[in-house]
């Protein structure tokens, strides 16, 4: 396996489009290019070509290069998707209910369940964000209680994810910014939502 790097933009929109925990970037890169190239043919592209390297695309075999060529359309294409709307998410949190809640454990729970009805196909990518020892988003409770002692984790409402709740209100604010970010938003926007707390 190689290494290689891309770009914030474009590692968004991988992680955006994760089907399951646990899978990995270059399935889901396969998937999004339909690509069939064989595992050496993989290693090589990710060692030795630069998409801006013109001479190398040229110098490879002639279906490796249409594949390099389709693969370089689609990403190009699939970034200028508009990043989602705040006001998507905004549809979904009652306003007066967010007052109403007692504390921010409320406040927070709301908020990710309005992200997660907006988002439910591509929710699964903030099971990524964890702290140093401890997960912050796991599909059951006992995931998180088996990631460190007092998570308190909790259900989000209509979901079948959980989140830890045990941590202070920046911490939660953090969550929030790098839920939204992972799901698409513009740091604008991420911040918005996570002011909702």
């Amino acid at each position: 396996m190689k290494n290689i790097e891309i770009d914030e933009e474009l590692y968004q929109h991988i992680v955006s489009n994760t089907q399951f925990i646990g899978e990995s970037a270059s399935s889901i890169l396969r998937r999004l290019l339909s690509l069939t190239l064989t595992e050496n043919t993989v290693d090589f592209l990710v060692e030795n070509v630069r998409i801006e390297d013109e001479e190398a695309i040229e110098s490879l075999p002639l279906q490796v290069e249409e594949n390099i060529e389709i693969a370089v359309a689609v990403i190009a294409e699939e970034i200028k998707v508009e990043p989602p709307s705040i006001d998507n998410v905004l549809n979904y949190i009652n306003k007066e209910e967010l007052a109403m809640q007692r504390g921010a454990v409320g406040r927070f729970l709301l908020i990710l369940a309005a992200l997660y009805r907006v988002h439910s196909e591509s929710f699964a990518v903030v099971s990524e964000i964890r702290g140093r020892d401890r997960l912050y988003f796991a599909k059951s409770k006992d995931e998180l209680s088996a990631s460190g002692s007092s998570t308190k984790p909790l259900q989000i409402p209509d979901s079948p994810f959980w989140v830890m709740t045990n941590s202070n209100t920046t911490r939660k604010k953090m969550m929030l910014t790098k839920a939204s970010l992972m799901l698409g938003y513009t740091n604008e926007d991420a911040e918005n939502i996570r002011d909702l707390l």
